[in-house]
């Protein structure tokens, strides 16, 4: 996102726009500043390396650069009602810059932005995490942002503030990523290195995204190297990975334009070296993942670029105590594009497909299987107004969804069906004084049931002094996607996917009132304050309310087939429809408080968070916590640099949560299925195991902890070559975390025991 500061007096025509790139990498550098000397004009560029100060009065200025880790940049220019534009190359220091210019960037940055209820992270931030498994990941990051629950070292689940994982929204490059993370919870299926940014929203997210009901996360990968062919090579006792990128056309003969590839590839081999490195480990590790992405970047050299893209992601695990056998897969393809227009305005456009499968066979009756897979093509224009700016887009939708699925009851679930969405949104960023404001609409048709969505949104900052800011947000949000697990697993790995429609088989009335969609939606408020306490420490505080006024699950409460004459209303043995119908219509609400400070001081990293979270949810007979509900979150965050050019790194983790709601067995009993009917021996015939449930999730699981230790050592060899070695342990004193219990026999599974990695990285 560009942000552009200009004076409110100024009506000038004057333009000067460009980008900004690393001079030896030609990589786009994105949140720089670059601003006239002696003046209020100034912009910060996007995650393109594009600026854009318009409204500027004749005279002659000096445009500077300033940004962490380059040498500063300046030179004079003289306007006269024209458009000046300029590629600007920024050379990288050879030593550090101080912290206090650190601290003033990341000051500015947030008087500037109303930034509620987002994480804006980088690969940077990524790898001071402990290099657990021997790299640091995204995944691993994301479990230390406040707001956000995981289900911790293996099931790769994560929930924010009160939703559940279907109503989390993932883009990588514009593209929709219907499951980001591995069943082996310390990766996600982005390599680190390739991350350009991600932009994390909890809630109170603006109008330019929609179809989800909680939370989003918008993932954007670098472009190819333009100058060398680099790559990078790791290898540890978990898995191996590589990079490979440069150019396929360089700057030459008086022209800018470039073409450059990017290739990653990462694998898990877990299932094999497992046996011989942690032989004590029960049951061995058998989570393997294999996940491969390229790009293609075709840059004009003047802003304007065009990508092309594709990725395939597997995850299997095999014969897992209880867990037979588990596997999914993500592949797709896409483009996306962005063009600098003559005028105060920036183009932006997305084409992508993808698709997601999963099985599940852990020996009950028959297998899990669900596969969604669609379309998405977004337009996007961003137009610069001085001070304001106006951005306003398109975007389609279409996906279609397979599910096959039968319950603890014998009742078997089926769903086939093809959806399409049309939506247009439009946000206006409005700088007064002392007051950021950002309201916004968006407007949704869902095509296949006819029905509109008209979806309000704002926020708005406060700037009270130069080190204290409230903030707020609002919004209506809605979705038209579901997922389906079962409420017996007292941990799941299977979530399949479906489409609210006409077609789902669910009840006519909820609380006595007709139900007339099957459109889920949310409300989201959200009010927060930042407080930078002392130079380089940072504190942060938001309260947030999600009201989820409709939402469709699966019925636990469903014993009888709806297709069965009986059953019906009228009929012999006329049941209510909440035991009948396959799936209910429910309303909730999430509330809590996120607290989090940070300390940045050159060397020294310290982050600190606290979570406070209630969640409820209401269906036809009960109201109840659902499998997410977890009450306190604690995650510390520690990273140390050492030596004289910071070769040796020290991190430190420590995760606190208290325990996830299940549902417990209240008895087990014989299931006899009278195959003979009244001429069935019940003395001599062998019945399947039956369990009796408890309340649904009426029982809270042990708290979970885990402490994270990481060590890195880096050595130099040449200006490119550099290895780095890496030293980790997970859960360091050996905690006994819970992952999966038997019912029937009555067996605990426990998460990871205390493992160490040794791991290395050769980049050249």
């Amino acid at each position: 996102m560009v942000f552009v500061v200009a004076s409110l007096g100024a009506y000038g025509q004057n333009i000067i726009k460009g980008v900004l790139l690393d001079d030896e990498k030609g990589e786009a550098v994105p949140f720089a500043q670059v601003y006239l000397e002696g003046t209020n004009y100034w912009s910060s560029t996007d995650l393109n390396g594009y600026f854009l100060i318009n409204k500027i009065p004749d005279g002659n200025y000096v445009i500077k650069v300033r940004y962490i880790g380059y040498e500063e940049y300046s030179e004079p220019v003289t306007l006269k009602h024209q458009t000046v534009t300029r590629n600007i190359n920024l050379k990288p220091l050879s030593t550090r810059l101080k912290d206090v210019v650190i601290t003033g960037n990341k000051k500015q940055e947030r008087k500037m932005q109303t930034q509620v209820s987002v994480e804006k992270i980088t690969a940077v931030q990524i790898q001071q995490m402990p290099s657990i498994g021997g790299q640091a990941d995204l995944a691993q990051y994301l479990q230390v942002l406040p707001g956000v629950n995981s289900t911790g070292d293996q099931g790769g689940q994560l929930y924010i503030r009160g939703g559940s994982m279907i109503q989390n929204l993932t883009l990588l490059d514009g593209m929709v990523v219907y499951n980001p993370f591995h069943s082996i919870g310390l990766y996600s299926i982005f390599e680190t290195d390739v991350i350009l940014n991600a932009d994390v929203y909890t809630g109170g997210f603006g109008a330019e995204y929609g179809g989800r009901l909680s939370s989003v996360m918008d993932i954007t990968t670098r472009d190819g190297n333009k100058k060398h062919h680099v790559g990078k090579i790791g290898l540890n006792t978990f898995g191996s990975s590589l990079i490979l990128e440069g150019p396929l056309k360089k700057e030459k003969n008086g022209s800018t334009s470039t073409i450059t590839y990017l290739l990653s590839a990462k694998n898990s081999f877990l299932s094999k070296s497992s046996k011989a490195i942690y032989p004590y480990v029960d049951g061995g590790l058998p989570f393997d993942f294999t996940d491969i992405y390229g790009k293609l970047s075709i840059n004009s050299g003047l802003g304007s670029k065009i990508n092309f893209f594709g990725f395939r992601f597997d995850d299997r695990v095999n014969g897992y105590h209880s867990l037979s056998d588990f596997h999914w897969n993500n592949f797709g393809a896409g483009t996306n594009f962005a063009l600098m227009t003559g005028s105060s305005s920036l183009i932006e456009g997305t084409i992508a497909y993808s698709k997601y499968d999963v099985n599940l066979d852990d020996g009950s009756r028959t297998p899990r299987y669900s596969s969604i897979g669609g379309f998405n093509m977004s337009l996007n224009v961003t137009n610069f107004m001085g001070l304001n700016r106006m951005r306003y887009g398109l975007n389609i939708e279409g996906y279609s969804t397979d599910y096959r699925y039968t319950n603890a009851y014998g009742v078997n679930r089926s769903q086939n069906e093809n959806t399409t969405s049309f939506s247009a949104y439009m946000n206006y960023h409005v700088n007064a004084g002392k007051w950021l404001i950002d309201p916004g609409v968006r407007f949704v048709y869902y095509a296949s049931i006819a029905e509109p969505s008209i979806e309000p949104r704002v926020s708005a900052k406060f700037n009270m002094n130069d080190n204290i800011r409230f903030k707020v947000a609002a919004g209506m949000y809605s979705q038209i996607v579901l997922d389906a697990r079962s409420d017996h697993d007292v941990v799941n790995l299977f979530s399949g996917f479906l489409t609210g429609t006409g077609q789902l088989n669910l009840p006519n009335s909820f609380q006595g009132e007709p139900v007339g969609s099957c459109v889920q939606r949310a409300q989201h408020i959200v009010a927060g304050v930042e407080y930078d306490m002392i130079e380089h420490l940072t504190f942060n505080l938001e309260v947030y309310y999600k009201n989820f006024s409709q939402l469709l699950g699966m019925n636990h409460n469903q014993i009888f087939d709806r297709s069965d004459p009986a059953y019906v209303p009228g009929g012999v043995y006329e049941k209510p429809q909440y035991l009948m119908t396959d799936f209910i219509i429910e309303k909730g609400h999430a509330t809590g408080m996120d607290i989090s400070a940070c300390y940045d001081l050159e060397r020294l990293y310290l982050w600190a968070t606290y979570s406070l979270g209630f969640v409820q949810r209401t269906d036809e007979v009960q109201t109840y916590n659902p499998h997410y509900d977890r009450r306190h979150t604690v995650n510390l965050l520690a990273t140390y640099a050492l030596g004289d050019d910071r070769q040796w790194e020290l991190s430190g983790r420590w995760s606190f949560g208290s325990g996830f709601p299940y549902t417990r067995t209240a008895g087990l009993y014989e299931s006899l299925t009278f195959g003979d009917g009244l001429r069935t021996d019940y003395t001599a015939e062998n019945g399947s195991m039956g369990i009796y449930y408890g309340e649904v999730y009426g029982g809270r699981l042990p708290t979970y902890h885990r402490l994270d230790l990481g060590a890195k050592r880096k050595f130099s060899f040449g200006k490119r070559c550099l290895l780095e070695l890496s030293l980790s342990v997970t859960n360091t004193y050996n905690r006994n975390n819970i992952f999966y219990f038997d019912r029937v026999s009555f067996a605990r599974i426990d998460q990871l025991p205390i493992l160490v990695c040794l791991g290395a990285h050769l980049k050249f």
